[in-house]
């Protein structure tokens, strides 16, 4: 297998372990890493942290010769495999975290932007490089990086498929943090600090910041307080609220 789900703690870890190609994609690959969303979205856990092995690459993207040669239906079947599989990212019922160890191009780009968030080492490289190649990033690229950096920005990165150091990367948005240490180790210690709190309000949350772009504002104005109610009948927001008035950390039970 050259995916690789282990517990680090209360999180989960999905590796890509194909170091000695880039940690590059196939469609087996990816339907190993849908594998690993299905039962890691089993596991009693507080975050999932996606990284790869090595320390040259997180995801240099596809495996360029499996691409070659293939029917039209063929190509509409892989790009729908992988947006179908990251588009699980989204809809995953804990924060996902992307540990940006090295290269992020193409496809592996594309499955960092389908995490919550991303967390980037002093040797990452990230991109979209597609258009060198005559084509067009299709497991979600030409979507999600508009909605992390804005369209002027989005248009300029997918249309010169230039590479994106990680200071550039902090300024613009596309990552959350640059780390100078081990990558998930950070990864690790960024998920400590949303992982105490309740599950239920932390999908709350997600969920009404991502139903929102797609809507305008007043829509996503109502959808907030239709969150907002159901958070407040939890036995969790019962609990938050009395331990802050008790000055004592809550303990929450995600119900």
């Amino acid at each position: 297998m050259t995916v690789k789900l282990t517990r680090e703690g209360p999180y989960a870890l999905l590796t890509l372990d194909r170091p000695e190609a880039l940690n590059a994609l196939s469609f087996d690959i990816i339907r190993q890493i849908d594998a690993a969303l299905e039962q890691a979205r089993l596991w009693d856990i507080r975050a999932l942290i996606i990284t790869g092995a090595g320390d040259k690459a997180f995801c240099a993207g596809a495996d360029i010769k499996k691409l070659m040669g293939r029917s039209l239906e063929e190509q509409k079947r892989g790009a729908e495999l992988g947006q179908v599989t990251f588009a699980k990212l989204d809809r995953f019922p804990v924060p996902s975290i992307a540990a940006i160890n090295g290269y992020a191009f193409g496809g592996g780009m594309e499955l960092a932007m389908a995490c919550t968030f991303r967390v980037a080492g002093p040797g990452a490289r990230m991109g979209l490089p597609e258009v060198k190649l005559g084509l067009i990033p299709g497991y979600g690229g030409t979507q999600r990086l508009p909605r992390l950096v804005g369209e002027a920005r989005a248009m300029e990165l997918i249309l010169t498929g230039r590479t994106v150091k990680p200071e550039q990367a902090l300024q613009i948005g596309l990552v959350n943090q640059v780390v100078e240490v081990d990558v998930v180790a950070a990864a690790i210690a960024f998920a400590d600090q949303f992982s105490g709190y309740s599950k239920l309000a932390l999908n709350f949350a997600r969920d009404a910041v991502q139903r929102a772009l797609s809507v305008p504002l007043s829509e996503g104005l109502r959808i907030e307080v239709d969150l907002s109610t159901l958070a407040y009948q939890t036995e969790d927001a019962d609990e938050g609220m009395s331990a802050f008035i008790e000055k004592r950390i809550p303990q929450f039970k995600d119900r």
